[in-house]
């Protein structure tokens, strides 16, 4: 039974529905205001700036250096011209950026017809880019518990209000793009 208390699991990449699932808010996938991106992982982020300088590890010297900085610049540019246009996308379509406010509307078209978190993947792109620029060993430590903290905490309830709030038509949609970026 779609957008009810339960959800048959379908296919591989609906691992995030449960047998038993409860969305508590109907209106919003989060009722937190500490469920966003910016506190998930960008907190981390910056905790990992502030180890960095009260107990520094040393980023790996290499002659490779000016690569590894080129690198960075074009993850950050990326994740910033990503993080643009979802936003505008969301914008075209009069939809809040902000998880805690209700969705009325799918958005498949733009950046979300090969992402369909494209404002994640877009700060996590700007995020390593500046940990390579700047050398933030930490951030890399660090890094994979906030990506892993934002799978649990912000992608998963997300996935799992939309798919309660647009069944079908949401199922649809997880069949051919994927969560990061792709279509299948």
């Amino acid at each position: 039974m779609l957008g009810g208390d339960r959800i048959a699991r379908l296919g591989s990449d609906s691992k995030f529905v449960s047998w038993s699932l409860k969305v508590v808010n109907q209106e919003a996938a989060h009722s937190r205001g500490w469920q966003i991106f910016e506190v998930v992982v960008g907190i981390p982020f910056l905790a990992g700036i502030g180890l960095q300088f009260g107990l520094p590890i040393p980023f790996p010297s290499t002659r490779l250096m000016s690569i590894i900085v080129a690198v960075g610049v074009m993850l950050a540019l990326a994740g910033v011209i990503l993080v643009v246009l979802a936003r505008r996308e969301f914008a075209k379509h009069a939809q809040p950026t902000d998880p805690r406010f209700a969705t009325h509307k799918i958005i498949t078209t733009g950046v979300f017809s090969f992402s369909r978190n494209p404002l994640y993947l877009g700060g996590i792109l700007f995020l390593i880019g500046i940990a390579l620029v700047f050398r933030i060993t930490w951030a890399f430590i660090l890094f994979v518990p906030a990506v892993a903290a934002c799978h649990i905490i912000l992608i998963v309830p997300e996935e799992k209000y939309l798919v309660a709030r647009f069944g079908g038509q949401y199922l649809e949609y997880l069949a051919t793009v994927r969560r990061w970026i792709g279509r299948k």
